[in-house]
């Protein structure tokens, strides 16, 4: 089965509610909610990658922070392996210019959204650990 290797963006504002993005009508797995970010081209590193698709999805540059979960999803036809970091907004303001929609939520309100699969552990990982502070 075909590996494709993503990153995604657990980027938080001020208040510390994440950002959540919701998969536009064009995208595979449309009006699914994911956490923003993409492809990792040969020779990137997911840090680099993650600068990279941000600036391009959401015009804005981010400083990317710890890594929040690393998971493996089979979906029909491919693997995708996802990995999500912290991030931080170093300049500019998030604009959807891939994504139906942009949506900043607190952490105890994620497990409310319909989540893309691959994303669902970080999800989980980000809610438990909250419970937790």
């Amino acid at each position: 089965m075909k590996q494709v290797d993503v990153v995604g963006a657990v980027i938080r504002n001020e208040s510390g509610d994440v950002l959540c993005a919701l998969r536009s009508e064009t995208m595979s797995m449309p009006n699914l909610w994911e956490f923003p970010g993409g492809k990792i081209d040969p020779g990137e590193t997911p840090e680099e990658t993650l600068v990279r698709e941000i600036r391009e999805e959401l015009g804005c540059d981010i400083r990317v922070g710890n890594m929040v979960e690393d998971t493996l999803h089979d979906y029909p036809g491919v693997r995708v392996r996802l990995i999500t970091y912290e991030a931080t907004i170093i300049r500019g303001t998030p604009v959807p210019r891939e994504h139906a929609e942009l949506r900043w939520l607190p952490v105890s309100e994620l497990e409310t959204l319909n989540w893309a699969p691959a994303d669902i552990p970080a999800v989980k990982k980000i809610v438990r650990e909250q419970a937790v502070k």
